[in-house]
């Protein structure tokens, strides 16, 4: 494991990252999705593709990196951005994870490899809904200290910087990002994820026009079990 400082916006953000086959000449770089770590990642893809340079990355906030301050989709790619240039490392593969496939989208690779991709927004279901209307009641009250009440599993543990955070990214509509993409473009979904649906893997497919969609037995996480299987297919791409 090592760390890389990069500046961005007044700000230093201490990188986490680690690198395995570092005399090979292709990059992937492998970003994880909303509460997770590159750990998770390197669990599932390092045993696979020896011919591409391993990237995993802790993005700001997660794992062992750092962030002191909020910010939105864009900034993490920003940030990412100024990481690979500070590495001297090329945008060949990066591959996304829910949250980080917005982020891997944004850095526009020659290959985009997105696994259950978050960015098409799925609207709250109505209990949800009610909660947020309450806790806005809560606060005119003065009775903000009873956020954890309210809040999605994925935000009760998070910092107020990383929850200000969560809240910037969690509906995002990323419909003109995936359009704008002009690489390629593998989409791998889990038949039965439920945190970003079957349903949203079509939509982008339909926004990419070079884009393959390969769906997998399995959940959000699917790619856990399904790792191998996905390897195959971005080694295909690339004829290795």
């Amino acid at each position: 494991m090592a760390i890389k400082s990069i500046e961005y916006n007044q700000h230093t953000f201490d990188l986490s990252y680690e690198m395995l086959n570092p005399q090979a000449s292709i990059d992937l770089i492998v970003l994880h999705g909303w509460g997770s770590n590159k750990n998770l990642m390197k669990m599932a893809f390092s045993p696979y593709m020896s011919g591409f340079r391993h990237i995993y990355i802790d993005l700001p906030g997660f794992g062992s990196s750092s962030c002191e301050c909020a910010l939105y989709t864009k900034d993490y790619a920003e940030i990412i951005e100024l990481f690979i240039g500070e590495i001297d490392a090329s945008k060949d593969i990066i591959i996304g994870h829910s949250f980080g496939g917005k982020v891997a989208t944004l850095l526009k690779p020659k290959l985009l490899v997105l696994l259950g991709s978050a960015g098409i927004f799925i609207p709250k279901p109505f209990k949800v809904e009610l909660k947020i209307a309450i806790f806005k009641i809560f606060k005119l009250f003065g009775l903000a200290r009873f956020r954890s009440l309210f809040v999605a599993k994925d935000a009760k543990s998070l910092s107020e910087d990383m929850y200000q955070t969560f809240k910037n990214v969690v509906d995002e509509e990323f419909s003109e990002e995936f359009a704008s993409y002009k690489g390629k473009a593998l989409l791998c979904w889990g038949d039965s994820d439920t945190a970003t649906p079957l349903g949203s893997a079509k939509k982008i497919a339909k926004l990419i026009d070079d884009s393959t969609l390969k769906v997998y037995e399995g959940d959000h996480y699917f790619f856990m079990s399904k790792a191998k299987e996905v390897s195959k297919e971005i080694e295909e791409i690339y004829d290795i």
